[in-house]
């Protein structure tokens, strides 16, 4: 029995996110099905972590036990020749047996892209935020600061998340200004729930003039969901790479 880790992208539009759902299309229960008919064999896997209904990746890991005889190079082209389109594996290999995608990570890499002009709209309305609005992007660029750091994001996680600790360490957060193009990448040693989409939603407030960067502190410290900002739309969200030792 062999432990295969696969780097796998996805464009998330079709799916109600990446973990099995009764009666709803996900990116597990797709890759699973695949799975099964390449080896003949029902083959649960693990992942580094869940993305929602309408988020993409091009850096997901997820890792599988087989006792199928492919070379665990070739894993990535058997696997694609069963799958959908808008999923693919990008890399496999073999690992140790103990190797566990989400435990073992030392960080994650998110990235939120924003849309800003009217043309083009009905080719990136699935692949970014289209938002046109004026946006004071300095303040914006300021605030990121604040989220550096290890802090108690409470503020910044949605209700229904059953975690009990939400100390993150957060390792960059960065705005990036490029033509119609605005984008965030923040790493952090992990993330609570809508965690990135929510930060995303309290820039955009800073960016309003709604309230000055360093707010952000004192949101960060009132540990209360309701003091921070909107939470984005899903679909301008990326996980980009999980990183491990």
């Amino acid at each position: 029995m062999s432990r295969i880790k696969m780097i796998i992208e996805y464009d998330g539009s079709n799916y109600h996110g990446f973990q099995i759902q009764a009666n709803a299309r996900t990116i597990q229960a797709e890759i699973e099905n695949s799975l099964c008919k390449l080896t003949g064999v029902a083959t649960p896997v693990i992942t580094a972590g869940r993305t929602d209904t309408g988020v993409h990746a091009v850096g997901q890991v997820i890792a599988f036990d087989s006792d199928a005889t492919i070379p665990p190079e070739k894993w990535r082209f058997a696997l694609n020749s069963f799958l959908p389109p808008d999923i693919r594996v990008i890399h496999s290999q073999a690992v140790d047996p103990g190797f566990h995608p989400r435990f073992d990570a030392l960080s994650k890499h998110y990235s939120y892209l924003i849309y800003r002009q009217e043309q083009g709209e009905t080719f990136m309305r699935k692949y970014a935020w289209c938002n046109g609005e004026k946006l004071n992007i300095p303040e914006m660029e300021k605030a990121c600061y604040f989220f550096t750091g290890t802090h108690n994001f409470k503020s910044f996680c949605a209700a229904g998340s059953s975690v009990k600790n939400y100390e993150r360490q957060v390792k960059t957060c960065v705005l990036y200004d490029k033509g119609p193009y605005l984008n965030m990448e923040v790493c952090a040693s992990g993330f609570l729930y809508n965690m990135v989409r929510i930060i995303m939603g309290t820039l955009i407030e800073v960016g309003r003039g709604n309230y000055p960067a360093e707010h952000v502190k004192a949101i960060i410290d009132a540990q209360d969901r309701s003091q921070a900002g909107f939470t984005a739309p899903a679909q301008g969200l990326y996980l980009l790479r999980v990183d491990y030792a």
